[in-house]
């Protein structure tokens, strides 16, 4: 008990040099926290949605794409005839069932051509208007659409967009264009994820988005009384044979839960790493704040020690200062999270997925994670210093406070960390030699893990070396100000590693980000420039196919010396070696032999656009022993098997159409339907010779009313693509911008317990003749060459481990190493201005300090 209540007088002694370790306890338990809360939410208003939105059982074609599979790239959905609607009625235990025609390849836009649909990555989805709308949807004005003029949208996008009764919309899709007035508008009775729906009467959905009357996409049952949903699929079975895909209402909400489970997978474990970098590195401050208050507190404890506590009492006093710092900061860091997960659903919504607080999901497992994972990093990071405490002998209530460094410790931990660093570059080394991206990527995990702790470990004999070359720079021009500010730096490596090593980590992970995303954009601006010979490029940001009344548009535009298709066709393949490989055919018209320049290994690539022809690329060609002259078996997906002649053997050492096989257009419509014939997914274009600028303008005016296509030019294609990478970076940055939060943290609580450690130090410069102004300069001088140093490890680290994963890429056609040096320099130099923000609080609290107060300090 008596230990108990030491703890306890001693956490609330010490309670605001503890305060910023709370917080960082707080931030980072409310990112773990608030993460869970929202893919919880998440997952609770998609359950909704899907649980509302299916039948008791659904009838839909075989080869119905999956919840979670793109759309068909024909722009039709599979549809099965209006008669089985007739079958499943006379199915027993049915007691009505209905046909429904959806389609998610379309484009709603209003009289501005300006689109409407869903902004978010949520689908745009057309259909008409049935019963089984009734159970997610409730009309809240004018009516359901009765005409091929009119149509009816979902409440969320008439409020996004203005949209109002009597406004004109159309509803672009592969069979045309559709025309229609708002005659009604439908709310949602669960929350709508950000979809934009559109409805239609039945014959005009049947004619506008499958082609024709008499087809529906699924049909909805609905069950007898006392018929469950199992019972009535079996029966349906029984009735229809195997020709068609039945599901009940679990598995239509499963898997569209699947659909989306990924999606929410990757985020959830992306933030939860996060959080892990972050907790991290709270572990440093942690560590600091518990040995700098050990360090103050030895007269204490050998007093302690002297009056009968063991080393045991001892140790377990400061452990459980540690579990009431854990308690604190984890309860405030739970309910933190929760805020958090407020605040991302409304940035979700700002961005066009709508999340409502109605669907806010706490369950029991997040407060408890939140709480045993705050506590147990805490107490983790505490260990060392409370073992520390119980090596304190009584002797040392007669010494002044401090404890002696341990030299024989130093040494085995530089050789420690020497040991590490060294395995972990030669990891890295090995994974730039790596001739597989397997294996390389496993050196290179190997070699991050190892070279981030030998870091760690050596930062006290860093430290020495680096704040020295650091001051000669930074700080003699201070004079003695920065001769003491270097001392005070040197005076504790330990100390001073442990606090650069904090922000080393975010700074690191900032770098190798920085150095792969830069190649990558290198990297890919080489290979466009050395392989596309096109002018332009036109595709959908969406993924949508371009339309046949887009491509007529794009053919008419002045200036075109010739346009490209390009369509990914879906085969089977049977090799040489009696193989069947299922694979993608790039099917194009022979321009694109000049639309992209591929090297071959053997044959002529403008022969494979021949009759009955392809080519392959030599990876698959090794794999399966193919040579040029071969025959392969194609089996086209949907159409005829067709035995086509290898004609050329592409080199795969690219990064653009890495391991594409080609044919002609013509060869691939000789073995597919017209209706199975897919899509142009993107096109190419060439200008006629000196007209690039007129035939730029006019391809962008041919489809001006069709804002669902991107027209750009090489220029315009690479700045996209670094925007892409721009964008996402600077979501990791920002995320890993938490880490570096609580790595500043780390800064100013080391300072203010320093200042309080020399009071009576800081009180003697002062009657000596230190001024306020040189105390502060000297606190923050101290502070800028901590983050100096933690800056110049983390960034050298960093480019280190993105050199080693850009050899990677090397591997999948992306060779180009490009150094961010803009990024770099402005980050070490911002660095300077975090250690001058940290030292803001500590330098002044140490400049308002009596002077006589701080001499009679014991």
């Amino acid at each position: 008990m008596t230990v108990v209540k030491t703890s306890v007088r001693n956490f609330l002694a010490h309670k605001g040099r503890m305060a910023l370790s709370a917080i960082a306890v707080l931030l980072s338990v409310a990112f773990v926290s608030g993460t869970l809360v929202f893919t919880d939410t998440m997952n609770t208003t998609f359950d909704k949605l899907f649980a509302s939105t299916s039948s008791d059982v659904t009838v839909s074609p075989k080869g119905a794409a999956a919840a979670d599979e793109a759309p068909s790239q024909t722009g039709k959905p599979e549809s099965l005839p209006a008669s089985v609607v007739g079958r499943v009625e006379k199915s027993p235990g049915v007691k009505s069932a209905e046909g429904a025609v959806s389609s998610m390849s379309v484009t709603v836009v209003d009289t501005e051509n300006k689109n409407v649909g869903a902004t978010s990555g949520a689908p745009t989805i057309a259909g008409n208007w049935t019963d089984n709308d009734l159970k997610s949807m409730e009309i809240t004005s004018g009516h359901a659409p009765r005409g091929p003029t009119e149509l009816m949208i979902d409440a969320d996008t008439a409020d996004k967009h203005d949209l109002r009764l009597g406004d004109e919309l159309r509803t672009i899709a592969v069979t045309g264009d559709l025309r229609a007035k708002i005659v009604g508008i439908a709310t949602f009775k669960v929350t709508n994820p950000g979809a934009t729906v559109v409805y239609f009467d039945t014959e005009t959905a049947q004619r506008g988005l499958l082609g024709g009357t008499g087809l529906f996409t699924q049909i909805n049952v609905v069950a007898d009384d006392g018929v469950s949903d199992a019972r009535l699929k079996a029966d349906l079975a029984g009735s229809l044979g195997g020709t068609y895909k039945l599901q009940t209402q679990k598995e239509m909400a499963d898997a569209g839960r699947d659909s989306v489970g990924s999606f929410l997978d990757v985020m959830k474990y992306a933030m939860l790493g996060f959080a892990g970098i972050a907790f991290l590195v709270g572990i440093f401050l942690i560590v600091n704040t518990f040995s700098m208050l050990v360090a103050q507190r030895t007269r204490e404890i050998g007093l302690m020690r002297a009056i009968g506590s063991s080393r045991k009492q001892v140790n377990r006093s400061v452990l459980l200062e540690a579990v009431l710092l854990g308690i604190v900061g984890s309860v405030a860091g739970v309910a933190a999270g929760v805020g958090l997960a407020v605040g991302l659903m409304e940035l979700m919504s700002s961005m066009g997925m709508e999340l409502s607080t109605q669907d806010l999901t706490v369950k029991w497992t997040t407060p408890a994670i939140g709480l045993v994972l705050g506590v147990v990093v805490t107490v983790l990071a505490a260990y060392i210093p409370a073992r520390r405490a119980g090596k304190v002998s009584p002797m040392a209530a007669l010494r002044d406070a401090g404890t002696p460094a341990d030299g024989r410790a130093g040494r085995i931990r530089g050789t420690i960390g020497l040991i590490l660093t060294a395995g972990g570059a030669a990891a890295l080394l090995a994974a730039t030699r790596a001739e597989e991206a397997g294996e390389g990527s496993m050196f290179l995990g190997v070699g991050v893990v190892f070279t981030l702790i030998g870091f760690v470990v050596i930062g006290p004999l860093l430290a020495g070396f680096f704040v020295r070359i650091l001051s000669t720079v930074v700080l003699r021009g201070f004079g003695p100000v920065g001769r003491m500010a270097e001392r005070n730096a040197l005076r504790n490596p330990r100390r001073t590693g442990a606090t650069g090593a904090a922000l080393m980590i975010g700074l690191a992970l900032v770098a190798c980000l920085s150095v792969v995303g830069s190649s990558m954009v290198a990297s890919a601006t080489d290979e466009l420039d050395k392989t596309v010979g096109a002018d332009f490029i036109v595709q959908s940001g969406t993924g949508q196919p371009i339309v046949p009344q887009a491509q007529k548009a794009l053919e008419k535009a002045p200036g075109i010396a010739h346009v490209t298709e390009y369509k990914m066709v879906e085969a089977k393949l049977t090799t040489p070696d009696g193989k069947t490989v299922s694979e993608d055919l790039a099917a194009a018209d022979p321009t694109y032999a000049q639309d992209l320049r591929r090297e071959t290994v053997a044959g002529e690539l403008s022969a494979a656009y021949g009759k009955d022809s392809m080519s392959v690329g030599d990876i698959f060609a090794e794999e399966h022993g193919v040579e040029v002259g071969d025959e392969l078996t194609v089996a086209f997906k949907g159409g005829e098997s067709a035995k086509l002649k290898v004609a050329a053997i592409t080199s795969d050492d690219v990064s653009v159409d890495k391991e594409a096989k080609y044919t002609s257009i013509a060869t691939a419509e000789r073995y597919l339907p017209a209706e199975r014939m897919p899509k142009n997914m993107i096109m190419f274009a060439a200008a006629e010779e000196g007209k690039e600028k007129e035939a730029y303008a006019a391809l962008k005016d041919s489809l001006a009313a069709y804002p669902q296509y991107k027209v750009q030019d090489q220029t315009d294609f690479k700045q996209d693509l670094k925007d892409q990478i721009g964008q996402l970076l600077n979501i990791v940055y920002g995320l890993l911008g938490l880490a570096i939060i609580v790595a500043v943290l780390g800064v100013v609580n080391t300072l203010a317990l320093s200042v309080v450690e020399r009071t009576r130090e800081i009180g003697l410069l002062r009657a000596i003749g230190l001024s306020r102004r040189q105390l502060r300069r000297m606190i923050r001088l101290e502070s800028v060459v901590i983050a100096l140093f933690g800056a110049l490890l983390g960034l050298g680290l960093g480019m280190g481990w993105g050199t080693a994963a850009q050899k990677l890429l090397a591997l999948e056609g992306l060779g180009v190493l490009e150094i961010p040096w803009p990024t770099i320099i402005g980050v070490f130099v911002a660095s300077a201005f975090v250690g001058l923000f940290a030292a803001l609080v500590p330098a002044f609290r140490a400049g308002r300090m009596n002077v006589l107060n701080a001499i009679a300090t014991d």
